[in-house]
């Protein structure tokens, strides 16, 4: 792997942007598209599509091995099934092996004859209606998935379930009632300033949807509207329970446009890129079509609108990685490279992708801003909770009543939540416990809900906001199950960049599925963890597994609540 910061990987990925006019994304696409005719391993073809690209061979090997779409074999017929918590909790886990018996293939193999290929991934965007898997592009989900898979049913992917809870949506309003797109930016672009628009979202308080809840005003300020500034929309939504980003990019993809196109306005740029992760093909062309009639409607191009402001707008494929939803690993990712959590300072809004000041806002905040800028910043401010302002998208998985994508303000009862909106589980079954944003968000007991939606909030109960997806638990699993599945999942998606997240995450796994009970060497683990990781990821592990076991209490064998 060629060294960071290497003066000569600087300049051989320049001359492929100089050559191409899209950094480093050509690499990426051009070892997916040889990766998917063969089975064979990465060091078998991936240096030749770096001379191809008149790279050194390292700079190939090095995301072919990293990106799991990429370091997967990929047989003629090409299966990716979800083995994320939500489908955990559909089946118990047990349709992983289900489907292995139904295709003949062990998941992370392909066939002898190169026929058929299965590989894991963590989170489809179909918690709603769990157990999944992607046959192609070709989603199947449900109890009859094997049959699905084995073509005795047909392909069965319900549309996302999605209601407004506030009576005045900011990001479902195409969805519930029918909005017309793009009723902001053509006055704005015409008759507007940046700073009107910059003012607009200071007054709403609004915060990154992401998971890390960064003020977008003030990130927007950082860049300074300095020269070859970039402005990407993060739509590589990870967090297995949450699929809000999928609905909007599927179901609202012109408001998402809208959104970057005012975040690009207001940082004085005239670039914008959005990143769609792979797991989502059909997000993925619904955003590539959005894009392209954008610019047949003058919404982008040299002189939109007729005025002297220019935008253009690319869409970006992912590889498959968690981690690399995390900004500076996304932008290491946009570069060609792995997608690797990079050291902060200095910080992207500085020195982003290919040394230009750049913008990451994920896809659920931009498509916050059209409201913001239509009614006001002091109206959106006026809802939500104090410090948390406005509406978020939670995601309820398929365990619940009433499954689906619900808009609610900030601030209302995870209980109500859980008990109105989503109508308890299903099937009469009980709750033994709740994971709120993500796998490692955390997790809380049926007793602890009594909380309301907020990031403040939940952090004094030892959980995360996240995504704001919620999986419910009932008694099928065991606590200990879920227990190894959040290493499994801390040492499947661990970026490896640094050694207290990748060793961490790999000796957690070994106690947890030892069954060993928490001792010194767990309590020395997790201050590892906690301490000395480079990003959150690897910070966020220890919470995680003591917010299950105060979840479960007595029901984990050995773990103190």
């Amino acid at each position: 792997m060629i060294p960071v910061g290497s003066a000569d990987r600087f300049d051989a990925f320049r001359a492929l942007a100089d050559r191409r006019g899209r950094p480093g994304v050509r690499l990426i696409e051009s070892l997916a598209e040889v990766r998917a005719g063969t089975a064979d391993s990465p060091g078998t073809w991936a240096p030749a599509v770096a001379a191809g690209l008149r790279l050194p061979a390292a700079a190939a090997l090095g995301p072919a091995g990293y990106y799991a779409d990429l370091a997967a074999p990929h047989g003629r017929r090409h299966v990716r099934i979800c083995a994320a918590t939500a489908c955990l909790a559909a089946r118990a886990g047990r349709h992983l092996t289900e489907a292995e018996d139904e295709l003949g293939v062990t998941a992370g193999t392909a066939s002898l004859d190169g026929e058929t290929s299965l590989q894991t991934v963590r989170c489809l965007g179909y918690c709603y209606a769990g157990p999944a898997a992607l046959d192609g592009d070709t989603p199947c989900t449900g109890p009859t998935l094997t049959g699905q898979l084995g073509g005795r049913e047909p392909p069965r992917a319900p549309e996302i379930p999605a209601a407004d809870d506030t009576g005045d949506p900011v990001l479902l309003g195409a969805v519930v009632a029918g909005e017309p797109p793009w009723q902001v930016w053509p006055q704005v672009v015409t008759a507007g300033t940046a700073d009107d628009v910059q003012r607009e979202v200071a007054a709403s308080g609004l915060r990154g949807r992401g998971g890390a809840g960064f003020r977008v005003a003030a990130k927007w300020a950082a860049a300074g509207r300095a020269p070859g500034t970039v402005v990407v929309a993060n739509g590589d939504e990870g967090d297995p329970g949450s699929y809000a980003d999928r609905l909007l990019m599927e179901a609202e993809p012109e408001r998402v446009l809208e959104g970057l196109a005012l975040a690009c306005f207001a940082c004085g740029t005239h670039r914008g890129v959005v990143l769609v992760r792979s797991e989502y093909p059909s997000a993925l062309a619904r955003m590539r079509e959005a894009v392209g009639q954008a610019y047949d409607d003058g919404h982008f191009g040299p002189s939109v609108h007729g005025t002297d402001t220019s935008l253009d707008v690319e869409v970006v494929e992912g590889a498959g990685s968690y981690v690399a939803g995390e900004e500076t690993a996304l932008i290491a990712s946009l570069e060609g490279d792995r997608g690797c959590a990079r050291p902060r300072p200095p910080y992207p809004t500085r020195r982003g992708l290919w040394d230009a000041p750049t913008v990451v806002n994920n896809v659920e905040t931009l498509a916050s801003v059209p409201w913001i800028i239509a009614r006001g910043g002091a109206e959106y401010a006026r809802r939500g909770a104090r410090g948390e302002t406005g509406t978020k998208l939670v995601c309820l998985s398929e365990r619940f009543a009433r499954p689906g994508a619900y808009e609610v303000e900030l601030g209302t009862s995870l209980s109500r939540i859980v008990t109105e909106l989503g109508g308890g589980l299903k099937d009469g079954s009980e709750l033994t416990a709740l994971q709120v944003g993500g796998p490692l968000g955390g997790f809380l007991g049926p007793d602890a809900l009594d909380v309301p939606l907020t990031s403040a909030d939940l952090a004094a109960r030892g959980a995360a906001l996240g995504h704001a997806g919620l999986v419910a638990f009932d008694q099928r699993v065991a606590p200990e199950e879920v227990l190894r599945h959040i290493w499994q999942f801390a040492e499947a998606e661990s970026c490896g960049a640094c050694s207290p997240c990748r060793v961490g995450s790999r000796r957690g796994l070994q106690l947890a599925s030892a069954g060993i009970p928490p001792g010194p060497e767990w309590g020395r683990l997790a201050h590892v963890l906690a301490e000395a990781s480079l990003c959150a990821f690897g910070r966020r592990i220890p919470p995680a597994v003591h917010s299950l076991a105060r979840a479960y209490g007595n029901r984990l064998a050995g773990w103190e609540p």
